[in-house]
This record gives C-alpha cells, sequence and structure tokens, in this order.
C-alpha cells in the first residue's frame, strides 16, 4: 500500500540517518504522527538551532557555538603544554569520560586513507601544524584509532611533528580490561606485549 506523500517524504528523509533503516524509519515516523504538534515543533527547533548556532572551533576544529572558541579551548584551567590529536569530535568526548587527560585537543576530522582518497590534504593537518609553531606544546598524543587508516596517519603525523623538535607520544594499545587473552587477536596480543609496564 503506498503512503501519502508527506508520511513518504518523512520516512525517505529518516532513512538516510545513519543506523536508520526502512523498519527504524517508520517506527519514528508513526511515533511523530502520535505526538501533539508542539513535541514535533521543539524538536525540529532544536534540530533547526542545531544546525544554525553550532560551527567548528577555529582553534582545535570541534563542536563550538556561534563561531566561538568551543568550551574546552575557553577552559584557561586547561594544560597547555599538552595537545591530543584524535580523528573526529566524538573521540573528545570518549576521553574526557576517562577524566585523566587535563589538556588540549586538535581534531582532524578524519584519518589518511588513499584507498577512500583521503590524504594529509584533506585533514585538518596544516592547521594543526600552525597550532604547534605557535603554541607552548611540550607533547603531542597521538589518539587516532588503532585501525589501518589511524596507525598510517599517526606514522605520517610522528614523522612532520618531529621535524619540530616536539616529544611525541601514541596512546597505547592492547588488551581491554575483563577481556580474555584467548579471544584477543595477534595485533592486539603483541599491541599489548609492546606497551607492556613494570609494576
Amino acid at each position: 500500500m503506498p503512503y501519502p506523500d508527506a508520511i513518504q517524504n518523512a520516512l525517505d528523509e529518516l532513512g538516510r540517518l545513519p543506523g536508520i533503516g526502512p523498519k527504524g524509519a517508520q517506527r519514528i515516523t508513526y511515533w511523530l504522527l502520535a505526538r501533539d504538534f508542539e513535541d514535533v515543533a521543539r524538536l525540529t527547533d532544536s534540530i533547526t538551532q542545531l544546525k544554525e548556532s553550532i560551527s567548528f572551533c577555529p582553534q582545535c576544529w570541534d563542536f563550538a557555538e556561534n563561531g566561538g572558541l568551543c568550551k574546552l579551548c575557553d577552559d584557561p584551567r586547561r594544560d597547555e603544554s599538552q595537545l591530543c590529536v584524535v580523528e573526529e569530535p566524538r573521540d573528545i568526548i570518549a576521553l574526557e569520560r576517562t577524566g585523566e587527560f587535563r589538556g588540549r585537543y586538535h581534531v582532524l576530522h578524519g584519518s589518511i586513507s588513499p584507498m577512500d582518497g583521503v590524504g594529509p590534504d584533506q585533514l585538518r593537518i596544516r592547521e594543526l601544524m600552525t597550532r604547534l609553531a605557535s603554541d607552548d606544546i611540550e607533547e603531542v598524543i597521538l589518539a587516532t584509532n588503532p585501525n589501518v587508516e589511524g596507525e598510517t596517519t599517526a606514522v605520517f603525523l610522528a614523522k612532520t611533528i618531529k621535524q619540530l623538535d616536539l616529544k611525541v607520544t601514541r596512546l597505547a594499545s592492547g588488551l581491554p580490561v575483563g577481556g580474555d587473552l584467548e579471544f584477543a587477536d595477534e595485533v592486539t596480543l603483541g599491541r599489548a606485549l609492546e606497551a607492556r609496564q613494570e609494576l
């Protein structure tokens, strides 16, 4: 049975969202139809406000409001000597949840992936190098993902940054807490051995 045009348009648009398939789009559409007009208006207003007021921080390239600095770059309590380089803004949230890092961040907005046509020029590496040349940074922590693209990006950045005579470190990778050795792959076990610490 064909849907009315308005429902079909909603299904099509919702189906374009990441993680939302046809069934999910259908559930959301029916949920929206069952809500009061005010509930739906609040949702659409929040999405419009999101697009109107959120931009990239001109310093770290995380999300910020109204064209200004993001909350972390604007926080004078952060350690200016450490800079953690991540692939995406969501990586900052994961690192901040640990409560272990009090430095600054820089977001690349991706990783080097020749297969996908993404090279260093498509990332925020030029902006990173400008920051490193002008800020009082002593250590750069490379927190790219532990996959082929993330490793490629980390190696490229390490070679480039070391020319500035700065300390470059990489997040340790290895076994997850609560994991079993028998289920770990060879690469993960190898990394865990390399990053072992004295007790």
